[in-house]
C-alpha cells in the first residue's frame, strides 16, 4: 500500500478538483456607513509572517471599498461588510488577524432570520475542497433548496486553496495563516455575537473539507454534535500520507514543511492535526465517514467521461477511512462508515454522500426529520 500510494502522490498533487475553482463575481464591497466607491479610511496593512496565500484567479480585485483576500486591517477580527447575493444568501466579509486576510463567508439564513432576533438559530457548518473557495457549495449543488424549509443557518466559510483547516506551523515560528483558529473561534464567535448563530452545531465537508470536519470535531471536544466527511483523508500518519500532502502542499506552492513542519522531527505538530490521535474526542458526536473504494467510474458518472488523476483520492481516502472506522471501533463509539466501491472524486458522489447523512444532520441540530442515514437509499440522477 505504501509503493501504490507514493506512486500516485505525484499524480495527485496535480489537485483534489477535477475543475477548477469558479472566480466568485465582484467580490468587491462598499464599507458599511460608507458611500459607494469610497476607499476605506484605514488602509489595509500586511501582518507579520504572514503567508501569501493567493485567492482562485479572478478574486481579490477591488473596484471601491475592501475586497477578498487583502490584508487584514489591524485590530481584532470583525465584520467588515455584507452583501446580499439573494433571497436567503447573506456573504460577510471578515477582517481576519488569524490568517491575515478579508476573508469571506456565506450563509443561507432560515425564515424569519434577523440580527434582532431573541432566538437564536442552530448551525451548520459546509466546508469545502481543496483549490476551490467558498462559493463551492451553493454553485455545485441545490444547497439553498435542500434547507428552503430547515430551521437553521447554513454557514459556508472560505479556507483558501491549501489551507488544510488548520493553524500552519511555520517551521515553528506559527503565526497566520491560522485557519482553524479563524473558523471554530473568530468565525464562529462573530456569528454568535452578531448573526444569531446557536449553539447547536453540525459540520460537513468533502475532500480537503471532510478532513477538516472531522478534525474540528475532534479537536474541539463538544463543539459539534454531527461531524460528515466525504472522501477526506481520515489519518495523516498513516504511510504514504504524509508524503502525499506535503506533495499537495508543494503543488499549490506552498512550502510542504510550512503546514505542520516534518512528519519525523515534529510528530508532535502532526498528531495534533490526526483525527486519528484525537478520535477519543470524538465519543458522543454523530458521526458519518464516505468514499469510494477504487478510482473507477460508478454509476453516478456519465457514459464517456474522462477519467482524472484526482479520482485517485477516492482509494487513497478509503484506505484511511477504514483505518479510522477501526479506531473509532476499538474505542466504542459509534459511527456509519459507507465504502461504496467504483465512484470518482467528484461532486456528484459527495452531495450523494451529505444527502445520504442530512437525517442524521438534522437529528444532531435538534430539528424534524432527524434519523439515520439512509445509505443506498438516496439517488442523484
Amino acid at each position: 500500500m505504501r509503493r501504490a500510494l507514493l506512486a500516485i502522490t505525484a499524480a495527485l498533487a496535480v489537485g483534489l478538483a477535477p475543475a477548477p475553482a469558479a472566480a466568485d463575481p465582484d467580490w468587491s464591497l462598499v464599507p458599511d456607513g460608507q458611500p459607494g466607491g469610497q476607499q476605506p479610511t484605514q488602509p489595509p496593512v500586511q501582518q507579520p509572517g504572514q503567508q501569501p496565500t493567493q485567492p482562485p484567479a479572478g478574486q481579490g480585485k477591488s473596484g471601491g471599498g475592501y475586497a477578498a483576500w487583502q490584508p487584514a486591517l489591524p485590530g481584532t477580527a470583525r465584520v467588515v461588510a455584507e452583501r446580499r447575493s439573494g433571497p436567503r444568501t447573506l456573504d460577510v466579509l471578515i477582517s481576519s488577524r488569524a490568517v491575515g486576510r478579508l476573508l469571506p463567508v456565506r450563509m443561507l439564513l432560515p425564515r424569519g432570520w434577523s440580527k434582532q432576533a431573541r432566538r437564536t438559530w442552530p448551525v451548520l457548518y459546509l466546508l469545502h475542497g481543496g483549490a476551490d473557495n467558498y462559493t463551492s457549495w451553493t454553485r455545485m449543488t441545490d444547497i439553498a433548496a435542500l434547507t428552503q424549509d430547515v430551521d437553521a443557518i447554513v454557514v459556508m466559510p472560505e479556507a483558501g486553496r491549501a489551507g488544510n483547516y488548520s493553524d500552519w506551523y511555520n517551521r515553528g515560528k506559527g503565526g497566520p495563516p491560522a485557519w482553524a483558529t479563524f473558523h471554530t473561534y473568530e468565525v464562529r464567535r462573530l456569528l454568535e455575537v452578531g448573526y444569531r448563530a446557536g449553539g447547536r452545531r453540525a459540520i460537513a465537508g468533502l475532500s480537503m473539507g471532510a478532513y477538516g470536519a472531522m478534525k474540528y470535531a475532534a479537536a474541539n471536544k463538544g463543539m459539534f454534535r454531527f461531524a460528515g466527511a466525504y472522501s477526506g483523508i481520515m489519518a495523516t500518519q498513516l504511510p504514504g500520507i504524509p508524503q502525499l500532502i506535503m506533495n499537495a502542499q508543494a503543488s499549490e506552492k506552498q512550502d510542504p514543511l510550512a503546514l505542520w513542519g516534518d512528519p519525523s522531527r515534529n510528530k508532535k505538530v502532526w498528531a495534533a492535526n490526526d483525527p486519528m490521535v484525537l478520535a477519543p474526542n470524538l465519543k458522543g458526536v454523530s458521526l458519518y465517514i464516505s468514499s469510494g473504494t477504487t478510482s473507477g467510474q460508478g454509476e453516478l458518472d456519465p457514459p464517456g467521461t474522462p477519467w482524472h488523476p484526482a479520482h485517485l483520492g477516492e482509494p487513497i481516502s478509503a484506505y484511511t477511512a477504514k483505518a479510522f472506522s477501526q479506531r473509532l471501533t476499538g474505542l466504542g463509539i459509534e459511527h456509519t462508515l459507507n465504502l461504496y466501491g467504483n465512484g470518482t472524486h467528484t461532486w456528484p458522489y459527495w452531495y450523494r454522500e451529505f444527502r445520504t447523512s442530512f437525517p442524521m444532520i438534522l437529528g444532531a441540530l435538534g430539528l424534524p426529520g432527524g434519523g439515520p442515514a439512509k445509505v443506498g437509499e438516496w439517488k442523484l440522477h
